[in-house]
């Protein structure tokens, strides 16, 4: 009897430890948020025109979070009890209150500027004294427990109501952002004041988003083979490819339904795709690691510059050889690229990994610093760059808009994601992935290295070479402040956030880096909080990216579960 007692004992203050950690961790975010000037700041976003605002989203996401948490199995804790769930919720509820009446009670904002009467009123929507701490504690209690039964959900319903609740959140964060694209399209602006009034996001627009979600989400479970949830696994033989197709689609039509500002965002992001699928080639498939990536980038550009410009440094106003067009300086441009890829990897053959990546970084460093000094100032303009670098022409046609560009750059990336697929399925993709396996192995095997490493960085810089010419067309004119280390960086987050060696990760992660931080210009200072955010609780939840290739989804997934199961079957 006294073992089952004791059993009992345990069990009940293992309970009653995660109740009161997850309600104490869930309150510290609060009061982080609160003390940042975030949360304030958030209070005058609203997600539901006069219903719920940002700042009271959030408020509601980490108690919902907390109930989640504490629902979650472990090794020491594989079945916990529901009432922890309620638990975290009071500790989290009354240590808020707390919060916000040592706010009121104390005037904190010598140190913390933005704890001010206002955000305590936030916190304990409206209230004060006893009947704050009550509909706190109250509230927290009711959404954990929500949190708790989402959890305890059967997995098919949790994956059709997370994205349909996601898309709301996202359509009402974004107002601003997706208003814009709604009132530059006749068809679109008819229908938008049933989604969107002045004050936001309205409820019916939230209600219909959440449907459209909903049914959307509900597709493939119901399209599985035989006969919609009640099926196996199997499904239709179009299903594979629908993504990326989806994915083309919005490509295809945003820029045009959004207008120029829209149009230019995905412009750049079009050039990062280029650059990503170069670099994909380099890192992804054969392994090596290139943070001097940019170098190939500038080559295009100054290329196509010194080719094209109306300018005295251009290559017309000092020999009698005519200015080119744009389309016959890019090839030239690309092949350049190619040619600095080539002497680029030579100095690096012999070198690996993070030696690697710091010899590749000085290189580019040191094709930044020739640009930018006196010596070549003759030639490539120094820090004054060179100007007057006309638009590309077909006919009476001229590429002088963001759209247009825009469509010169979704066709170059789509010639080049082709020549990247078929690199990767020929013989020569097929030695870069055994020399970023094992170079060893791989010269044992009978592949050259020394070709095959050159040839990487040659069809890389290639695809930067074309991306660094269409920009130098963009923006009609070159600078070396344009090419700098933070740029080789962002192409190789964008390939790691996206998935290494997946053409398709590159494009989403593309989208995600790129144009995730102009979607949230509005939130001014905290827009980078946000995109660090995401890249973490991608890092955390989705380590092999978020659309990775087949063999890193293996690589990675795969022992990650093996080690869970162990942990939970371990006594």
């Amino acid at each position: 009897m006294s073992v089952q007692q004791d059993d009992f004992d345990g069990r009940l203050n293992r309970h009653l430890r995660r109740g009161i950690a997850t309600g104490a961790g869930a309150a510290l975010v609060a009061v982080y948020l609160s003390s940042v000037g975030l949360l304030a700041m958030m209070n005058a976003r609203p997600v539901i025109a006069n219903v719920l605002t940002l700042a009271q989203t959030a408020l509601l996401a980490i108690a919902f979070l907390a109930g989640l948490i504490s629902q979650r199995s472990s090794s020491k804790n594989p079945a916990p009890a529901f009432w922890t769930a309620p638990l975290a919720g009071l500790v989290a509820g009354l240590l808020v209150a707390g919060f916000a009446s040592l706010i009121l009670g104390v005037n904190l904002r010598s140190i913390f500027i933005a704890l001010t009467p206002p955000l305590a009123r936030l916190l304990t929507f409206g209230q004060t004294g006893i009947s704050g701490t009550v509909l706190l504690a109250a509230g927290s209690v009711a959404v954990a427990s929500a949190g708790a039964l989402y959890q305890r959900l059967p997995q098919k319903v949790r994956r059709l109501m997370f994205p349909a609740a996601l898309a709301v959140l996202l359509c009402g964060m974004f107002q601003e952002f997706i208003q814009v694209i709604l009132q530059s399209n006749a068809l679109f602006r008819w229908f938008a004041p049933w989604f969107y009034g002045w004050d936001g996001l309205t409820g019916r627009g939230g209600l219909t988003i959440f449907a459209i979600a909903l049914v959307v989400a509900a597709l493939p479970l119901l399209l599985r083979k035989p006969g919609g949830f009640a099926g196996g696994t199997g499904g239709h033989p179009w299903q594979r490819p629908m993504p990326a197709l989806l994915m083309l689609l919005l490509l295809l039509l945003v820029p045009i339904a959004g207008g120029p500002y829209i149009a230019q965002v995905f412009l750049l992001i079009g050039l990062y795709v280029l650059m990503g699928m170069g670099l994909n080639l380099e890192l992804g498939l054969a392994g090596l690691l290139d943070l001097g990536f940019v170098a190939f980038f500038a080559t295009g550009a100054y290329i196509t510059a010194i080719l094209t410009a109306d300018s005295p440094l251009a290559l017309a106003h000092y020999t009698a050889v005519p200015s080119f067009s744009f389309w016959a300086a890019m090839p030239i441009a690309v092949l350049g690229a190619v040619l600095m890829g080539i002497l680029f990897g030579i100095p690096v053959l012999g070198v690996k990994g993070d030696y690697l990546a710091v010899a590749t970084l000085g290189l580019g460093e040191i094709v930044r610093i020739v640009v930018q000094s006196d010596a070549a100032a003759p030639l490539l303009g120094g820090a004054q760059g060179i100007l007057q670098i006309p638009k590309p022409q077909v006919g009476g046609f001229q590429f002088g808009s963001a759209v247009s560009l825009f469509y010169l750059t979704l066709a170059a990336a789509i010639f080049a994601a082709y020549c990247a697929w078929r690199l990767e399925r020929s013989r020569l993709g097929r030695a870069w992935i055994a020399l970023r396996e094992d170079e060893d192995v791989a010269q044992a095997m009978g592949i050259n290295l020394v070709q095959s490493k050159l040839l990487a960085y040659a069809f890389g810089a290639a695809f930067a070479g074309l991306a660094g010419s269409i920009f130098a067309v963009m923006v009609n004119s070159v600078f070396p402040s344009s090419f700098q280390l933070l740029m080789s960086i962002n192409v190789l987050a964008l390939i790691v956030v996206g998935g290494l060696g997946s053409l398709s990760g590159v494009v989403l992660g593309a989208l995600v880096l790129i144009g995730l931080p102009e979607a949230l210009r509005e939130f001014g200072e905290f827009r980078y909080l946000f995109y660090g955010l995401a890249l973490i609780l991608t890092m955390r939840l989705m380590p092999e990216g978020l659309w990775p290739a087949g063999h890193r989804r293996r690589r990675i997934v795969a022992p990650m579960a093996g080690a869970q199961g162990v942990r939970a079957t371990r006594p």
